[in-house]
């Protein structure tokens, strides 16, 4: 088969060309088949041609999501992405790697994808939708943010020896009187919420400037503007797969990995803002 030169190839393309009058595209095909191009030959013709190519067609999708990305506002783009886990989830005591996976995998990175949906639908809302449609989303937006963000202070303060020490033990006995009494009142808040769902969230409090245990019905629950400092999911799906309905022992297991570094690296971080 021929080599093709540029003259060739121009002219061919000018003859391809849907919008030239110069002959039909049925005509050229009969004289000339598609089949007798190289690929060579192909892609240099629909090149000048201005066609895209079909090995562009991939690439040009990709460069098209790509852009509209870029100029669609940070708000609506929906592109937030899971955090692997902190630690290896076959060495925490009382708590199984399947559960931790299951977990992690499920419930948290299925909030992220959730909330990147939601956020994408926001953005597509038409001007004249109905308040209360809005507000939906706005309500599964937030529930979706706090769920993987509560999820990731959650994994962050586990894979540790479960042993208080730093600033956050200073903290919370200046608050609480002993660290025996402020572990009484959390494991208490978590029993408190056994069977249904919520969270138990040590939190910093920048009105009162101290450190406090708070109890979270669900994903809307939250002190304004507290900081967690250690946080433990008492959904179910934290502990049913090991521990079925006794939430008792999961939340001894829970004490048992406390990353307490990861805590009082928080405290310290805080106390600096305030």
């Amino acid at each position: 088969m021929r080599g093709t030169g540029p003259s060739d190839a121009q002219g061919f393309a000018e003859r391809f060309d849907p919008f030239n009058d110069q002959g039909s595209l049925e005509e050229e095909m009969s004289a000339r088949s598609l089949m007798e191009l190289t690929r060579r030959e192909m892609l240099t013709v629909m090149a000048s041609a201005g066609v895209a190519t079909f090995v562009g067609v991939e690439s040009t999708t990709e460069g098209e999501a790509m852009a509209d990305s870029m100029t669609t506002p940070p708000a609506y783009r929906g592109s937030h992405e899971p955090k692997p886990l902190p630690f290896d989830p076959s060495k925490l005591r009382g708590l199984s790697e399947k559960l931790l996976r299951s977990h992690h995998e499920n419930n948290y990175t299925g909030a992220v994808k959730r909330l990147n949906l939601i956020q994408q639908q926001l953005g597509q809302m038409p001007k004249d939708a109905p308040p209360y449609q809005t507000g939906s989303l706005k309500r599964e937006e937030l529930i979706a943010t706090n769920s993987m963000v509560l999820h990731e202070f959650y994994f962050g303060n586990l894979g540790g020896d479960g042993k208080p020490s730093g600033t956050i033990t200073d903290l919370i006995t200046a608050q609480y009187g002993s660290m025996g009494t402020w572990e009484q009142e959390f494991r208490q808040t978590g029993l408190s919420l056994a069977g249904g769902s919520g969270w138990v969230v040590l939190a910093f409090d920048p009105h009162e400037k101290a450190t406090h245990t708070y109890w979270l019905w669900d994903h809307a629950h939250s002190l304004a503007w507290g900081t967690p400092l250690l946080v433990m999911d008492m959904y179910e799906h934290a502990y049913a797969i090991d521990y079925g309905a006794n939430a008792k022992s999961y939340i001894d297991a829970f004490f048992q990995n406390i990353q307490w570094d990861e805590v009082s690296r928080r405290a310290e971080q805080t106390k600096v803002r305030y």
